[in-house]
């Protein structure tokens, strides 16, 4: 959430000249408005994924944040996984390390971004919900994968909308 500027100076009060130039000087240059909104980026990315882990360790999105920064293909992708785990019994332990940057941020009615990242999955184990023993997977699953994101600005909140996990390790 933004919060606008308040002050307790009084209705009355009107700016110094000094105070009016350093507003002038502080106002964001482009590079730092492009800065802004790749670390807003980047802020909408690892929210979505720290709502992923917390779902996937439950097999359920219910009382967790991923409705907040995921939605549409990512969305619907994630629910889909989180119903064959439910069905199978498991759950995830642990966390994926994860390395996003901003690849690059189209200014456009809707504005978009790509994130590459490099997704670790070692710490970040699929067990058996019952047992609490870890579940085998293909010794040819790729551990340290690619991964891009496209994201959306709605409005002022960056939105992940499609998530894609590459076959290519990093």
């Amino acid at each position: 959430m933004t919060l606008a500027g308040c002050s307790d100076s009084g209705a009355d009060a009107s700016p110094s000249q000094s105070d009016r130039t350093q507003t002038a000087i502080s106002s964001p240059s482009p590079s730092s408005t492009a800065d802004a909104e790749e670390t807003a980026v980047i802020t909408a990315y690892t929210s979505s994924w720290d709502a992923q882990t917390e779902a996937y360790s439950k097999a359920s999105s219910a009382g967790t944040d991923l409705k907040k920064n995921t939605t549409f293909k990512a969305l619907a992708d994630i629910e889909k996984d989180l119903s064959v785990m439910r069905k199978a019994g498991q759950v995830t332990t642990g966390k994926p390390a994860i390395n996003p940057k901003v690849v690059k941020v189209t200014d456009a009615k809707i504005p978009t971004a790509t994130v590459a990242d490099c997704v670790d999955t070692t710490h970040w184990t699929l067990i058996d919900k019952a047992s609490k023993k870890k579940v085998p997977l293909p010794t040819t699953r790729l551990v340290k994968y690619v991964s891009t994101a496209t994201l959306e600005k709605w409005g002022t909140k960056w939105m992940v909308t499609k998530l894609t996990a590459q076959e290519q390790s990093c």
